[in-house]
């Protein structure tokens, strides 16, 4: 019998095939990270409320928090922020203990992945340093405040792995409608929404 290949694409809803190997921004579309990203749960589903606290959620929690961050952003600086974690439509959303055991492999693929991602959205291919910086502060700030109010952490915990956040809860627009999981049609409209209203 022949031996069949191994397989390093994986085929998406809009019909396309991604190389995982080698992403190309023509077979990366917004339909499928919507609908991937609405799908996966952020704290490995560790989090209280009716519904899965989506990576699409906290995509548009971190770019709303970065807004906060830096009044004026414009809006290619916002779109990097929504689709910060994009890659995670296709590889899922593994927690930072899992990413140290793995290492350099993952953050390979990850980075092949987010730059195909950018291409496809008209975006620079490497974040800019600054951006990439205040992207983090605001993932991080997300972060603290999803262990807190979602994933069951005390306030010191959150502390020691989050830090503290720069940006108070009334700073944030709409801060406790973005903390409340939404159920994953509602994430999966908004999510697509954002990416069309910032990328016109």
């Amino acid at each position: 019998m022949p031996r069949v290949p191994k397989r390093a694409w994986q085929r998406m809803l809009s019909g396309r095939r991604l190389d995982l190997l080698n992403p190309s921004p023509l077979d990366v579309e917004l339909v499928d990270i919507a609908h991937g990203l609405a799908r996966v749960p952020r704290w490995n589903g560790q989090t209280n409320g009716d519904y899965a606290y989506s990576v699409a959620q906290h995509s548009i929690f971190v770019t709303e928090i970065a807004a906060a961050l830096k009044p004026g952003l414009d809006d290619a600086a916002q779109l990097t922020a929504l689709l910060h974690d994009a890659p995670e439509y296709v590889i899922g959303d593994i927690i930072s203990p899992i990413k140290s055991a793995i290492g350099d492999a993952y953050k390979a693929l990850e980075e092949r992945l987010l730059t195909a991602v950018h291409l496809r959205f008209s975006l620079p291919a490497k974040t800019p340093a600054a951006l990439a910086r205040l992207v983090k502060k605001a993932d991080r700030e997300a972060a603290y405040y999803e262990a807190v109010k979602l994933a069951g952490f005390e306030a010191d915990e959150a502390l020691k792995y989050f830090g503290t956040p720069s940006i108070a809860t009334f700073d944030i627009p709409d801060f406790e409608r973005l903390i409340r999981p939404w159920p994953t049609q509602e994430a999966q409209d908004r999510f697509a929404a954002g990416v069309e209203r910032l990328a016109a």
